[in-house]
């Protein structure tokens, strides 16, 4: 499972979604959002967005690589990053929101994976700095349909404006998740991979602190928080095939 250009990128997301539906599993939600993430980056290509619509289609390709590889590792028991082990070990449960899966995903792709993408994107040519608009379009982008699919989760999870509304104010990393820090986090690990003399060392630094970060995502201290996600969870839909229709919905 390695894809090679944009179009086999949606693909193998496309065969992940439906592998995950046909067994009810959570690990289905993360990739919509990432279908919906590289069609339009690939709409972006052919419009000429980007200041380098060909680095752009490189990086769009090793970045999703990490995620299908840590895919293909976890149906074969093979090893791969602690960050991706905590986001598809939580899908192993039925606890988790919607919402958080997603975040899960987000954080293991966004936190660990982009840095590296990036960096391995542009080694040859040594144009690190050169990148920094374009990545900052691609998180835009994320943004945009991290919004369109949460605005979509009240479909299916009725309660969830409750997490909004009750959770302000809490010192909880479920309510305060950033893709902004996560982008700008994500930009500073992809200057220190870069030039990095020890780039396994530093993966495997990286890793392990956004593993503990995904932890966070799923702990709470706050017995309000537990109980309300707990209530959330209870009305939320758990058919995952029709939660996948309508997040998939354009």
């Amino acid at each position: 499972m390695v894809a090679s250009n944009i179009d086999e990128v949606i693909t193998l997301l496309d065969r992940i979604i439906e592998a995950e539906c046909a067994q009810n599993s959570c690990m289905a939600y993360f990739p919509i959002l990432y279908r919906k993430v590289t069609v339009r980056i690939k709409e972006g290509i052919h419009n000429n967005e980007f200041e380098n619509n060909q680095r752009m289609e490189k990086l769009d390709v090793l970045f999703a690589n990490r995620y299908i590889d840590a895919y293909a590792c976890a149906q074969k028991n093979h090893p791969y990053t602690k960050s991706w082990l905590t986001a598809f070990n939580a899908a192993k449960t039925s606890k988790y929101l919607i919402m958080q899966h997603l975040l899960l995903g987000i954080n293991a792709h966004i936190n660990l994976d982009l840095g590296i993408a990036v960096a391995e994107t542009v080694i040859d040519d040594n144009e690190l700095a050169d990148f920094e608009n374009d990545f900052n379009k691609i998180n835009e982008i994320l943004a945009s349909m991290v919004a369109d699919v949460e605005s979509k989760i009240i479909s299916v999870s009725p309660l969830f404006g409750l997490l909004d509304k009750l959770g302000k104010g809490r010192e909880d990393k479920l309510v305060n998740f950033s893709i902004n820090i996560a982008r700008d986090g994500a930009w500073l690990f992809a200057n220190q991979y870069f030039y990095s003399p020890n780039k396994d060392e530093s993966t495997k630094k990286r890793d392990q602190s956004i593993a503990k970060l995904g932890s966070k995502l799923i702990t709470h201290k706050s017995w309000l928080l537990r109980y309300l996600i707990k209530t959330i969870r209870f009305f939320e839909k758990k058919d995952v095939s029709y939660i996948v229709k309508v997040l998939k919905a354009a």
